[in-house]
């Protein structure tokens, strides 16, 4: 019995480490950018758009459609950069331990 009381120890303080990593992930941010900078996206670590900038010179009616592809650019690099945080940190929290694939613990 007292490897289960041990267990459920661990399990309780994985579950409180997983709640502070969760905090730790939404107050993250993460810019992404293309066209040399000119648009700059920034997510938070759920991958949720919370700011963008775009260069003045983009503001032209005839650059509409480079400025639209450049905005999904950035958006695909920040995306990228959360999910790599994200790994980071499970792999932290887990310490190392494989996890089964397909398993998402977000």
């Amino acid at each position: 019995m007292k490897n289960f009381s041990g267990m459920m120890k661990q399990a309780q303080e994985l579950q409180t480490r997983m709640a502070e990593m969760q905090a730790e992930m939404e107050r993250a941010r993460v810019e992404g950018q293309s066209g040399g900078g000119l648009v700059v996206l920034t997510l938070n670590g759920k991958g949720e758009l919370v700011g963008v900038k775009i260069d003045a010179s983009l503001a032209k009616s005839e650059e509409v459609e480079i400025l639209e592809d450049l905005i999904v650019a950035a958006h695909v690099d920040a995306k990228a950069k959360v999910e790599r945080l994200l790994q980071d940190k499970m792999q932290s929290l887990t310490g190392g331990l494989p996890l089964p694939p397909g398993l998402k613990l977000f």
